[in-house]
């Protein structure tokens, strides 16, 4: 006579099926000494209940006019515990892999970024991964759910990735040096500028402005990129390097 699941919150109320034979007429189901609740006779095979709060591991059993049945094992769990996550950002789109530490997440079986959710993965009790769902800009709740039960209190921040609206000045020496402002959305997170893919110097203006000073580079246009944790912004043939006069 098996159960399904055979685990559960300490606070009770999951929803089980018991499965078996001569259920017709079921009057009760116990967990441990405890009644169950909303005891619904399906079938003479299948009797549905709803757990009542316990801990540890309990025999359940179901009694019919004919008696009572053998006791099948029903394990509660306590809510998880989360006590970090990494990383705490990434692209709006989507798609980078979060872990989460804490305890109690063997029996993990979902993990919501806001109103999105994700099928993680179990490493151990101590340890889950999922992938990030894709989201809104902004900062949302992580809250896992587990056959104890649920636990928030985490967040993580989705980041729009940038757009690039104009490069000024549009050229300057090859020797590099040129200061080149650089405007366009959701700068403010920036984590690189590059000329041609090398890494400039860079300061955070604001949400819209970042102030590079262009490396070293060959004659000819190259392209200007802006990168944050939520992609990649391309200006192609956006700067043109200079090369100095010769005599």
């Amino acid at each position: 006579m098996p159960i399904s699941p055979n685990q559960g919150s300490t606070g009770g109320g999951t929803t089980v099926t018991i499965t078996g034979t001569n259920l017709t007429g079921t009057s009760a189901v116990h967990f441990g000494t405890k009644s169950a609740t909303a005891v619904t006779n399906v079938s003479p095979t299948q009797v549905t209940a709803v757990s009542p709060s316990g801990s540890g591991s309990v025999g359940v059993t179901v009694t019919t006019p004919g008696g009572t049945s053998n006791p099948l094992s029903f394990f509660y769990v306590g809510a998880p515990f989360k006590s970090s996550l990494s990383p705490v950002s990434g692209s709006s789109a989507g798609g980078d892999t979060v872990t989460v530490n804490g305890t109690g997440l063997s029996t993990a079986t979902s993990v919501a970024f806001g109103p999105n959710s994700a099928t993680p993965t179990v490493v151990s009790d101590s340890q889950i991964t999922a992938v990030v769902p894709a989201g809104s800009g902004g900062t949302v709740g992580v809250t896992v759910t587990t056959a104890g039960g649920s636990n928030n209190g985490l967040s993580f921040t989705y980041i729009d990735a940038p757009t690039i609206a104009t490069v000024a000045p549009t050229a300057g020496a090859a020797s590099g040096g040129t200061a080149v402002t650089i405007t366009g959305t959701n700068l403010d997170s920036t984590e690189e500028v590059g000329f041609a893919g090398i890494p400039a110097p860079f300061t955070v203006i604001n949400a819209t402005t970042v102030s590079a000073v262009t490396p070293p580079g060959t004659a000819g246009a190259v392209d200007v990129t802006v990168t944050n944790a939520g992609g990649t912004a391309t200006a192609g043939d956006s700067y043109t390097y200079v090369a100095g006069p010769g005599i």
